[in-house]
């Protein structure tokens, strides 16, 4: 296992691992995890996740499957936002 920040923005914040701090959480995963693994554990419905983003880069979502995270990397969602 090790250690990773997970962020989750507007109403994916109902999925945040406890305790988060400024929306952010500290959240221990498996060595193998990849970012849907970590999504799907946390009970992020996939189909909301419009940005996800791994220390700043963005994850296309054909690679969040195969993306995986390091101790310390920081994984950030955003659903789809509407506006005008």
């Amino acid at each position: 296992m090790h250690q990773i920040k997970v962020k989750l923005f507007a109403h994916l914040t109902e999925f945040m691992p406890q305790p988060g701090v400024k929306g952010a959480a500290p959240y221990d995963c498996p060595m193998d995890a990849t970012v849907n693994s970590v999504l799907r554990e946390l009970r992020v419905p996939l189909e909301h996740c419009h940005l996800v983003l791994v220390n700043g880069l963005f994850i296309h979502p054909e690679q969040r499957d195969s993306q995986s995270l390091a101790k310390g990397d920081t994984l950030a969602v955003w659903p789809p936002i509407a506006g005008g």
